[in-house]
């Protein structure tokens, strides 16, 4: 089978299972909630009060990149993926692209939605972010989402398991982040979540900045997809 129609097959699966819709649908719907939460307080950092809610978004996206990949290892059904799709790194291949786009363009909207609602809440007068903070946290926001998701994806098909993936992925995300606090420089500026999250600051202090951050989160996933690749070729369906 060729790229085009394994992409679209690909495709088909995601839009079909309720569970990926659902993770799929969450990534907005907790990430404008979360930072409606956090725009009634008075933060230092106004344009992360708009973007706060990505820290519990992102989760959703973890869980549809992880979920996406996981029902491949039920009842099957990475046979008959590979027997229409022989070349496994093509499925595989295909497999993040269908997970990529929707997410991507899911995140385009979130920004944009996230930021919309802060004014609301806030006001008119109230310390807003400039257009370029607001067009670079936009744009860094959707490449996050779009990077963790397919971490997660490239986590879950090394282990083979969507609860073992979540397992390490919500914890991490969820406990490191508050515990690392405040910490600035070092090995805690590296960690995927926080180097990705600081394009949605207005400022910084720590070793990388927006661009660079998103560059080591995207190292993080580059390393997770390279060894869900290895996994899916050695591996027996």
């Amino acid at each position: 089978m060729a790229s085009a129609p394994a992409l679209h097959a690909e495709w088909i699966k995601v839009r079909t299972v309720r569970a990926q819709i659902g993770a799929l649908a969450a990534v907005p719907l907790a990430t404008v909630a979360f930072s409606t939460l956090a725009g009634l307080g008075d933060g230092d950092d106004a344009l992360f009060s708009a973007f706060f809610g990505v820290v519990f978004g992102q989760i959703a996206a973890v869980a549809f990149g992880t979920t996406a990949v996981s029902a491949e290892f039920h009842a099957g059904a990475l046979r008959l993926s590979l027997a229409a799709v022989p070349r496994r790194g093509r499925w595989f291949a295909a497999k993040l692209t269908a997970i990529g786009l929707p997410l991507f363009a899911v995140g385009l909207v979130t920004g944009p939605a996230a930021l919309t609602v802060r004014a609301a809440v806030r006001g008119p007068h109230a310390h807003a972010p400039t257009w370029a903070e607001c067009l670079r946290a936009t744009a860094g926001c959707a490449v996050y989402l779009t990077l963790m998701a397919l971490m997660a994806a490239g986590l879950t098909a090394v282990l083979r398991s969507g609860v073992g993936a979540l397992s390490i992925l919500v914890p991490f995300l969820l406990l490191v982040s508050f515990v690392v606090g405040d910490v600035r420089g070092g090995v805690a500026d590296l960690l995927p979540d926080r180097a990705g999250q600081v394009a949605l600051h207005s400022s910084w202090d720590g070793v990388v900045g927006p661009w660079t951050g998103l560059a080591v989160t995207a190292l993080w996933t580059a390393a997770a997809v390279a060894a869900g690749t290895w996994r899916v070729r050695v591996r027996d369906a």
